[in-house]
């Protein structure tokens, strides 16, 4: 079964059409600029990168631009679309009404729908991308992969903030998390890789890219996460500055003569690494400046790198210890200077590194040395396949 993936944004459209059967990638590529001019990207299976301008006024022009390109007669991978036979969809929140992939029906759009609020910029976009495949692919199952549905096992000692209980009852103000389908998809691999059963290890993952989430699976499970209500908790990222004291964010707006939607602003979008370099949000702009010896820059790398070790730390305290340790997405995979010097400070768990198998990028490698306690793993995360994987179990009658 062909299976295609969607993750659909505000004013974009990422997609991979995948054999199900063979998990082999036959086309993916991306619609940006909706409802301004659009750009279609499109790269068949062993083919050329090509970018063309298409009018796309809404995501239902992009589609149909994504149809037309995997069923060309010269560079489509598809005769029509009767070979296509699920799409999966990205979904950021499912709230707690999803603890795991389902069939998208219309309770499940209006379940949706609820959770708008917790994601306002997100699952509205996600709801746009179900609706418009459901017009243009009428008759083919669609399928939601939520974010948040793996951390649905956090125990509330994790996800309880120290706000008055009724804000947790009337509003679900609780921590949520995210990346949940590539913790889940990392989490697996590392298993596989140390011919392991996931109930039988403690992992803790860290997803670290321009977003950056660290995760506590015990057992196959994930008991906590650094990211909370909302993405902008945990970690400092590219833009989002991570945790702050709460009260700085009524003491900015006071003296910047800022309202709540103009903090709100500078904490996503001009914080972290951005925001402490005045350079960049990207780590390989920052690591070519502190080179150079930009102070800031290197500034920002270290407080990144040391706020990773703490995460890791603090979620070995919440497993009474862990086996393994998995770096993914962007950073995590990419940056060996990064791996190295989080793993500096990860000795005292018997996690030591070995500087010769760090060498390496977008390869899943065992980077530890023979003789650690913790097993360090660099693995790259998919989560377009963990995504058609969940499609084709649902699809099929299988649980996800």
């Amino acid at each position: 079964m062909n299976i295609l993936v969607i993750n659909c944004g505000s004013s974009s459209l990422k997609y991979q059409l995948i054999d199900s059967e063979t998990e082999k990638v036959l086309a993916k590529g991306l619609c940006e600029r909706i409802g301004i001019d659009g750009a279609l990207t499109y790269q068949p299976a062993g083919g050329e990168k090509e970018k063309s301008s298409i009018p796309m006024p809404t995501h239902k022009e992009a589609l149909q631009a994504v149809i037309d390109a995997l069923t060309d007669a010269k560079k489509g991978v598809i005769s029509s679309l009767a070979e296509i036979g699920a799409v999966g969809h990205r979904v950021v929140h499912g709230g707690e009404k999803f603890s795991a992939s389902c069939l998208i029906t219309d309770e499940t759009i209006k379940a949706i729908e609820d959770c708008n609020e917790l994601a306002p910029l997100h699952n509205p976009a996600n709801l746009i991308g179900i609706r418009t495949c459901q017009k243009l692919m009428p008759g083919v199952p669609n399928v939601a992969v939520f974010d948040t549905a793996f951390h649905q096992t956090m125990p509330p000692v994790a996800y309880i903030y120290g706000l008055p209980y009724e804000y947790y009852e009337k509003y679900k103000i609780r921590k949520y998390g995210f990346h949940g389908t590539s913790h889940r998809y990392v989490s697996l691999r590392a298993a596989a890789m140390l011919g392991k059963k996931p109930e039988d290890l403690r992992v803790i993952v860290c997803h670290l890219g321009n977003g950056a989430s660290v995760c506590a699976v015990n057992r196959g499970k994930s008991v906590d996460t650094s990211m909370g209500f909302t993405p902008l908790d945990g970690l400092v990222m590219g833009t989002r500055s991570g945790s702050i004291d709460p009260a700085i964010i009524d003491f900015i707006g006071k003296k910047e003569n800022l309202d709540f939607d103009g903090v709100n602003e500078i904490l996503n979008k001009k914080s972290g690494l951005l925001g402490i370099s005045g350079l960049s949000s990207d780590g390989r702009d920052l690591a070519e400046a502190a080179e150079k010896g930009n102070e800031r820059a290197q500034l920002a790398l270290d407080i990144f790198r040391y706020r990773v070790a703490c995460y890791i730390g603090a979620y070995a305290a919440a497993m009474n210890g862990v086996d393994a340790i998995a770096f993914t997405a962007g950073i995590g995979e990419n940056s060996e200077n990064m791996r190295t010097s989080v793993c500096s400070r990860l000795t005292y768990l018997g996690a030591y590194l070995d500087p010769q198998a760090n060498e390496m990028h977008g390869q899943e490698r065992v980077i530890s040395t023979p003789d650690s306690k913790v097993k360090l793993l660099m693995i790259p995360t998919n989560e377009e396949l963990a995504i058609a994987r969940d499609t084709l179990a649902i699809v099929s009658g299988k649980e996800a």
